[in-house]
């Protein structure tokens, strides 16, 4: 199975990212932006955390109008898988890709530090080597994490079972404790916290690798 980590400038997790990918047994294509089109044959696009473009503007509303970011939304259109990490989902809702809008944390601060989610669903192939309300402890870095949704699209969410993560422990304000959210055909996550720093015992916590497993095995399945 291959996987595309892209990196926009600003982009500081793709290094993690790939690492995380390739420990799953994904085989790894590193994309720049300014690319029009993906590599043949790519399963699962990753777009990592960082700060695209300096966060200027809006946080990843300039890397959604990069060269990359039309033959992303083909490839999530196409029914492909697509993680959006952090900085990756702020740019995956500027693309449409999932609803909602990441504003400043509610704190006003910027917030790092491990966490403690809570597994809302097992209903993906993303998610589905966990339990349901399962507590995994996942590292958190933002300034922008704060989801929010309009209430007829927070009850949608609910209605589809498509809210992958809570937090614990609310750390940014984001409504209904929300940490991450799948796409209508459950294909496409995004999530402010960073699993791919979380895959191996010297980082601390080895509770994100079950996560880039679990997609590995279901695609091998499909």
């Amino acid at each position: 199975m291959k996987a595309a980590v892209i990196t926009f400038p600003g982009s500081n997790c793709d290094r993690d990212l790939a690492v995380a990918f390739e420990g799953a047994g994904f085989d790894v294509a590193r994309v720049w932006h300014k690319d029009s089109e993906l590599p043949k044959g790519v399963d699962v696009v990753g777009i990592p955390g960082g700060f695209s473009f300096g966060d200027y503007l809006r946080c990843g509303a300039i890397a959604a109008q990069s060269p990359i970011s039309t033959a992303i939304r083909a490839h999530a259109a196409r029914g492909g898988f697509v993680m959006g990490i952090c900085n990756g989902f702020q740019v995956i809702t500027e693309m449409g890709l999932l609803p909602g809008v990441l504003m400043r944390n509610a704190t006003l601060k910027f917030t790092c530090r491990t966490v403690v989610l809570k597994v809302a669903t097992t209903g993906s192939d993303l998610t589905s080597a966990y339990t349901k309300g399962q507590e995994i402890r996942i590292p958190i870095a933002h300034h922008d994490g704060n989801y929010t949704i309009d209430a007829e699209g927070l009850a949608r969410l609910k209605g589809e079972d498509r809210i992958a993560f809570t937090y614990a422990q609310n750390p940014n304000g984001s409504m209904a404790d929300i940490a991450g959210i799948l796409s209508e055909n459950r294909r496409v996550l995004g999530m402010m916290p960073h699993p791919e720093r979380a895959t191996e015992a010297t980082l601390g916590s080895q509770d994100g690798a079950p996560m880039f497993a679990s997609l590995m095995r279901g695609m091998a399945l499909a």
